[in-house]
């Protein structure tokens, strides 16, 4: 009997002591301080709705660096739009996964989770979760692509302080199809897209966190960067939104057209002189 009982207190306080190791590793106060509700630092008067460069309206107002191609591409988008289609957001209105990059323009709060080995983003949005990789791990050899893309990331202690300020983060391994915001501009349907980041909070203002995200693309000309910024909600009782896509859409597809319900349930068109769907199999 004590022979058991010495081994199930030695069991004990092993499991104890990989407690005490497992909180030391996670020393909280060698991070930066992310808690809280993050929410989309909006400039008024842009037009158009959220863009991947906060900065500027989206569509043709981002001046991204698109290839001859990609440019013509985004003008057919919008112009679709224009005559009250979806142009190429089409997927999106259907409830498919936002993706990296656009899951970053954060129509709704973003929650940030700090672990030892995962750095953890939470988004009240079409994309739940996404993981950043901070355990020292190389890129898989084989994986399945995702909208989300791969993140493998690293905190890095910029002034010496002891203390890490800045996450770096890479993703790649990615499936489309995938824009940068709702006018249709698009990124290559090969998916071989490396997005790079550096998070952090402002020095000046710690409820300020930044994300320099450069986006590299063969539907681009160049690596395209911007500067995205999130305001830390300082009030107590926050609010967090739920958002359920498949529960409001009305969008319905038939063929390769795009219609819509309208609110008693019937179908309408969604573009101007927009032809029926075809009703071979239905009786007249």
């Amino acid at each position: 009997m004590q022979h058991r009982l010495s081994i199930h207190a030695l069991a004990q306080a092993i499991a104890l002591l990989a407690t005490i190791v497992a909180a030391q590793a996670h020393d909280e106060t060698k991070y930066p301080n992310l808690k809280g509700q993050w929410d989309r630092f909006i400039v008024r008067g842009l037009p158009g709705q959220a863009s991947f460069d906060q900065t500027k309206g989206w569509g043709n107002f981002q001046q991204a660096p698109l290839t001859p191609e990609y440019q013509a591409i985004l003008k057919e988008s919008m112009a679709d739009q224009v005559n009250g289609g979806l142009g190429n957001t089409v997927d999106h209105a259907r409830c498919s996964a936002a993706g990296m990059p656009f899951m970053m323009v954060a129509f709704h709060s973003l929650e940030f989770v700090v672990l030892p080995e995962t750095t953890y983003i939470l988004i009240a949005d079409f994309d739940p979760l996404r993981r950043i990789f901070t355990d020292g791990r190389d890129w898989p050899k084989e994986i399945e692509p995702t909208f989300d893309g791969y993140s493998i990331g690293k905190w890095i202690d910029t002034d010496g302080d002891g203390k890490y300020d800045v996450l770096e983060v890479e993703t790649r391994n990615f499936k489309g199809p995938r824009v940068y915001d709702e006018s249709g501009l698009t990124l290559h349907p090969d998916d071989m897209s490396v997005i790079k980041e550096r998070i952090y909070l402002d020095k000046a203002d710690r409820n300020i966190l930044r994300d320099e995200l450069t986006v590299i693309d063969n539907g681009l000309s160049r690596p395209w960067t911007v500067m995205k910024t999130y305001t830390r909600e300082l009030t107590r009782r926050t609010s967090w939104r739920e958002e359920v896509c498949a529960e409001v859409n009305g969008h319905v597809k038939i063929g390769t057209e795009f219609y819509k319900l309208d609110p008693n349930g019937y179908l309408m068109p969604v573009k101007r002189n927009q032809a029926p769907p075809d009703l071979r199999h239905f009786k007249e």
